[in-house]
């Protein structure tokens, strides 16, 4: 029996791709010079799409694949899969979550503790000999005992919270409804209120239409000069604009972000700040997280092939 071609959007590491490339008949989009080419070519005899969360598949990529039946998501995000068209032609759609909620959560943390105590500018402060030339370096703020907001409390959210609870935080929430499985947490229905009692705002929530641009400028004001953003979600969950406008003007305390609009390109404005933490995008980042995803990735390709329920489905 042949194997299901499918079409791979972005690499995965070694580990994923030997045991893909045993099982299906894939076609390496991203290796392509000329990927319209590569589309016309095989897009006729592709079943399943293989993507990455940021990567996706929009409407032009699954309307060239008139036989798609699969796409698999490497990731918890689906913002970037058009949806709608996969609705109107039936096609499954599949993502990872679970796995790399945890992983996720830790990342978070560490970012608010490592921004807010001022690390990485601490460590520079010993290698380049400012500590014996200038002494005692500058004092940051403290964590424990402060109030946290978290925008979003589904499974990353949940987890993050579960952390701070460990720093003796007074935590609030807000989502599209209070969750029952959060009642010693305050549930707080407008965003802008709960940055308004939040020192640390966490954005975790799922990306969609609905939440793009839903911390803007009135959300970051409400945070204030003392307050900080810690983003591990979706980057079109902000304002951007109005995000670089609020740090350089002080208006907004600090931020800490994992996600950018257009990434790995970020605007170079991010780059001259001094109150803002940088990371590429690597929350899930974990060798063991990364082995689950792929795994999953598969498991779901396979499951479909074979004609069992998705572990994983979206639609």
């Amino acid at each position: 029996m042949e194997k299901p071609a499918i079409l791979q959007v972005g690499p995965y590491p070694q580990w994923d791709q030997e045991p893909l490339d045993a099982a299906f008949r894939v076609h390496r989009y991203f290796e392509a010079a000329d990927k319209a080419a590569l589309l016309t070519e095989v897009g006729p005899s592709i079943r399943a799409i293989a993507t990455r969360g940021e990567l996706g598949a929009n409407s032009a990529m699954i309307q060239a694949c008139p036989n798609l039946e699969l796409i698999s998501v490497y990731g918890v995000g689906f913002d970037a899969v058009d949806l709608n068209t996969c609705r109107e032609r039936g096609i499954r759609v599949t993502n990872t979550p679970d796995v790399l909620t945890n992983d996720v959560a830790d990342l978070g943390v560490a970012m608010m503790l490592c921004q807010s105590r001022g690390m990485l500018g601490a460590e520079t402060w010993v290698r380049d000999g400012s500590w014996g030339s200038k002494g005692l370096y500058p004092l940051k703020r403290r964590v424990w005992g402060r109030r946290a907001g978290v925008l979003g409390l589904g499974r990353i959210g949940f987890e993050v919270a579960k952390r701070l609870k460990g720093f003796d935080m007074k935590i609030a929430y807000s989502d599209v409804e209070a969750k029952p499985y959060a009642s010693d947490m305050e549930f707080v229905s407008d965003p802008v209120r709960l940055a308004e009692q939040s020192d640390f705002l966490f954005v975790t929530l799922a990306a969609s239409a609905v939440t793009r641009h839903i911390v803007g400028r009135d959300v970051i004001e409400a945070l204030g000069p003392e307050g900080m953003l810690i983003n591990i979600s979706r980057a079109s969950n902000i304002d951007e604009e109005a995000l670089l406008d609020a740090l350089e003007a002080r208006k907004l305390g600090s931020a800490a972000l994992d996600v950018f609009e257009g990434e790995p390109k970020l605007n170079p404005r991010f780059l001259v700040l001094d109150n803002v933490l940088l990371q590429p995008h690597h929350a899930s980042g974990t060798i063991e997280t990364r082995k689950a995803m792929g795994q999953l990735v598969r498991d779901n390709l396979t499951a479909h092939f074979a004609g069992q329920p998705l572990p994983t489905p979206v639609l």
